[in-house]
């Protein structure tokens, strides 16, 4: 079956480990097996084990990010081998973009990116959603890789004698991951910062609407560091207004939504809350702008942010 090599950052292994969990099926069924250096065993060169998939597996995702690209050994050694690999047709290179950075003009920005249309998988609404598109690539890959691939690998194999003497581990699981733990200020610490998202993401999305749309004007107003305000003008007259603040009242952690402009914290229309799971952390929302449509997904704070400004912004779009 088609082998999958992971070269990534390990500042991005939690976002690894969801996307293994995407994988867990095509493993299951027997269309791809996987591989990443977490899964080196205790006294096996670190390097020459690296080298040998790197060399003869089938599938090479590039988990790209910040940190991919600034790694001396992610980009230099690995994505190079991987694209000269790529460029015979010896191995299908899938770059896979989990986090924004400027990688358009890397070797590999000319190769069809994923999730779609390369937006990076922490600015998707729903990741999960992000990571099945990922999975879904990777099966078309799976698919493509054919036989002929073979001859290649023996041949690799040949050039690389001192590998083909090392005694090859014993198969394990890939699902060798450990819970995470997250305190409460943990949580504090990603409410603050998607805060600070939040309102850099509406002050720059009322700019756009205004500089699309004529007669459109969007006013941010930072109140303090836990509130701001959100106006939206059509010929001077405002046609949508909005509060976004955190905490408060009986609302405690969250970040909340309020129609027009207010400075209390007693009422809201929408609230998101941070959660965790055993790897990661992100938002839910309560579901109260959506009737509860929106209740139970794991948002990213993009995903938060988008939800927030539909609600503002949603009358503007309704057809009268």
């Amino acid at each position: 079956m088609p082998s999958v090599f992971f070269s990534y950052s390990h500042a991005d292994e939690g976002l690894r480990d969801q996307l293994e969990k995407q994988l867990a099926m095509l493993r299951r069924q027997g269309v791809i097996e996987t591989w990443h250096d977490r899964r080196i065993g205790a006294g096996q060169e670190l390097d020459g084990a690296i080298d040998d998939h790197i060399n003869r597996d089938d599938i090479i995702l590039l988990l790209v990010s910040a940190d991919f690209i600034a790694s001396d050994y992610c980009y230099d050694i690995e994505m190079q081998r991987a694209m000269q690999r790529h460029a015979k047709g010896e191995a299908i290179v899938i770059p896979v973009i989990l986090r924004a950075c400027d990688w358009h003009h890397a070797p590999f920005g000319k190769l069809m990116a994923v999730p779609r249309d390369g937006k990076p998988v922490t600015q998707w609404p729903d990741m999960d959603e992000a990571f099945l598109q990922v999975a879904k690539a990777v099966r078309d890959a799976a698919q493509r890789s054919t036989k002929a691939a073979q001859p290649v690998r023996a041949a690799v194999t040949e050039e690389r004698p001192s590998v083909s003497t090392v005694a090859t581990p014993a198969p394990r699981s890939s699902n060798l991951r450990l819970a995470k733990t997250f305190t409460q200020l943990d949580k504090d610490r990603f409410r603050d910062e998607t805060f600070e998202y939040i309102a850099r993401f509406f002050e720059g999305s009322l700019k756009e609407l205004g500089e699309r749309n004529p007669g459109i004007e969007g006013v941010f107003r930072r109140v303090d560091a836990t509130r701001f305000f959100a106006t939206v003008y059509r010929d001077g007259k405002d046609v949508a207004r909005g509060t976004v603040f955190m905490g408060g009242g009986a609302w405690g952690h969250g970040i909340n939504y309020a129609q027009g402009e207010t400075t209390t914290s007693n009422s809201m229309n929408e609230s998101l809350n941070v959660e965790a799971d055993d790897q990661v952390l992100y938002l839910t929302s309560l579901g109260m702008a959506s009737f509860g449509r929106d209740r139970g997904q794991k948002l990213s704070q993009e995903g938060g942010a988008e939800l927030l400004w539909e609600i503002l912004i949603r009358p503007l779009q309704d057809k009268r």
